[in-house]
Order: structure tokens, then sequence, then C-alpha cells
């Protein structure tokens, strides 16, 4: 029997053994007589085709001599076959973890591009399950669990309604996936204050000449600034976060994003990157919803409220009411007029659909420096 008569290109799992029974029928031969020609006893040959045990090299030289072909043969016959079997058991594992599928925002990250667009039909459903795993870089659903659901304890929500955890571990991950690619020094907190000190001047470019100095000047200090766009269900438009002892996260993302709102959202995760605890994850949003009470929250309001607006300027500031005097006020503080007109609006001071509205200005993750 030459090599290319026991060429072999599975299409389903054929274990070795089917090769050397084909091989003995045709000779018109037992087991017992091939056991006696291999010189192995008759179990060994029927656990060799049955694939109870593998095929070695010492195997393969004695199968080449008795039946023919080359010991490479066997070896690759012996290792397609266990490949084939990896294949079928994943394919099982896989299928048996698609109900995690009902846990995660599926469609919003097929729509990101952050997992390939299939439908959600049965036969697409594993390879669905086996890209999500490889996105979150985990081993199985249990994994996931151990890496994302388990990290509850460690998330400082504002909102009740942030309690999707399939949603916002998702967002998180795809912070995480950006902050893999930046390559930051360690955190340095006096170099994060001058920058903070810094970007606080840039609130009155357009974003096109802001991100990227914003950017910069984050990574410099060992913080990672990552725009990554919103997944709705998780309700949250920032975080703050430890990735370990030494790189600090701050993800935001521009969805339905004021500039006002952008700023005040960044500067509040800032303030939990200087004020609080590594070990938490701070979940913000700045969206209508209830509020959940926090001292963390309420330290992280009150630095960025005296950060951008000085309490020694209120008295001036809440007698703002024209697009000229906003302007000058904020010309004179050295920030942008929205910022001034989303801080009235929170205190109530003027109405959400005030004309003084036309001052912010709408940021949005396709704009680039001309």
């Amino acid at each position: 029997m030459t090599e290319q008569d026991l060429s072999f290109t599975p299409e389903w799992v054929s274990p070795p053994g089917d090769t050397i029974i084909d091989a003995i029928e045709e000779r018109d031969w037992t087991q017992s007589q091939l056991a006696e020609r291999l010189g192995y006893t008759e179990k060994h040959v029927s656990l060799l085709i049955n694939a109870k045990v593998p095929i070695t090299e010492e195997s393969a030289q004695k199968l080449s001599r008795v039946i023919g072909s080359t010991p490479e043969f066997w070896l690759r016959r012996e290792a397609q076959y266990r490949a084939q079997l990896v294949q079928v058991e994943e394919r099982e594992r896989l299928q048996s973890w698609i109900s995690w599928l009902d846990r995660l925002p599926v469609k919003d990250l097929m729509k990101q591009g952050a997992i390939a667009k299939r439908r959600l039909d049965s036969k697409n459903k594993p390879e669905i399950v086996k890209e999500l795993l490889q996105l979150f870089g985990v081993a199985s659903p249990d994994n996931w669990e151990t890496c994302y659901e388990q990290k509850q304890v460690a998330f400082r929500r504002t909102r009740k309604e942030q309690s999707n955890v399939g949603a916002i571990s998702a967002w998180l991950r795809l912070g995480e996936i950006e902050a893999e690619k930046a390559d930051v020094p360690k955190y340095n907190k006096a170099k994060f204050e001058k920058a903070v000190q810094e970007i606080r001047k840039l609130t009155v470019l357009s974003q096109a000449k802001f991100m990227p100095q914003m950017q910069r000047l984050c990574n410099e200090a060992g913080v990672i600034l990552a725009i990554v766009p919103v997944i709705p269900c998780a309700y949250t438009s920032g975080v703050a976060r430890w990735l370990n002892s030494h790189r600090a996260l701050i993800q935001l993302s521009l969805y339905g994003k004021q500039n006002d709102r952008f700023w005040f959202t960044f500067f509040h995760e800032a303030a939990h990157i200087l004020l609080h605890d590594k070990k938490d994850i701070f979940l913000d949003d700045s969206g209508q919803g209830d509020r959940l009470e926090s001292q963390q929250e309420d330290e992280a309001n009150a630095w960025v409220r005296e950060f951008l607006i000085p309490s020694e300027h209120d008295a001036e500031l809440y007698t703002l009411r024209s697009r000229e005097d906003v302007i000058g006020f904020a010309e004179r503080l050295g920030i942008h007029a929205g910022i001034l007109v989303g801080r009235l609006q929170f205190d109530q001071v003027i109405e959400h659909n005030s004309k003084l509205n036309t001052l912010k200005v709408g940021l949005n993750l396709e704009s680039k420096e001309k």
C-alpha cells in the first residue's frame, strides 16, 4: 500500500483505526494476526484501533513496515484525528455556552465592529460565542464571570439603571482594548495634576484641536484616555479605573454629548483618579435617571465645580443672562462658554431650553483635524 493510497482529507472525526481496519480487511487479516505481525498484544491493537491509545513514533514505524506508507503518514494521521477531536469538542463546548449570549449586548458589539456581523441563529451562535470569548480575552463564560461579573463589588455607580453587567463589562472591555494599544509611562500624580490644569485651557478649542493634545497630556502623566462608543444599556458615559498599580484609565463616550457634559465628565473622572482608591471602578453618567448618593461622587462633583468655576465667582455667575455676558465671563475664566451654560442649567438658574444652549458645542467620534 502506497502513501498515495492512504491519503486522507478528513471531513468527519475518523480515528486512524479506521485506516488500519481498511488495510487489514484488504489483506483478509484478523486483529489477532495484525497483533502478531506488529509484536503487540491483541488488547493493545484493539486500543490502537479504537483510538484509546495514540500512535507513537514506535507504532508508526511498525505500522509502516507491516501495512505500508511512511511513519510520517501514520503520525500525521494521528495528529489529524486529535485535531479533529479537539474541534468537535470545542464546537460542543461553544454550543453549550450559547445561553451566555443573552447576557451580552451582542447586536451593539456587532454595530460597533467589535465582532463580525452575523445573524443570531442557531448555526452562528457557537461562532459568536467564540468571538466574544476572544474579545473579552477569557477562556469560558465562567472566566468572564470571574473577570467581570464578580468585579461588581468594585463598581461605584451613579445611577440605579447601571445594573446590566453584560453591557457594562462590554463597554469596559472595549476601553481595555484601547488601553492595551497605548504605550504610557507609570502614573505620576504631580504630572497629572499639571496636565489637568493644561487641559482646562483646551476647553475653548474645537474638538479636532483639543482631543489629540488632551490625550497626549494624559498619556505623558501615565493616564490613558480612551474614547469609546456608548453601549446603550450600560448607562455609563464615563469611567475612571486603575488597570494596575501604575496605569490609570479614563474612558469616555461622546454619544449625544455636548461639550459642557463632556468636560464635566472628563474632569469628574480625573478627580476620581486624583482623589480616590485604586481598587474602585467609578461608573458615571450625566444623563437623566435616579441618582445614587455617594461620598466619593460628591467629592468628585465638588472638586470639578471648584476647578472649573471657583466658588468666589458664584455671585457674578448667577447674574448671567445674556449671551454677551456669558461669553465675556467665560473668557475671563479661560473656559468655554458652554460650560457656564451647563452649570447654570444644572443649578436651575436658567431653563434647559434656554436660548443660551446655542453656546454649547456638539461632539462626535468622527471629528478630525483639518
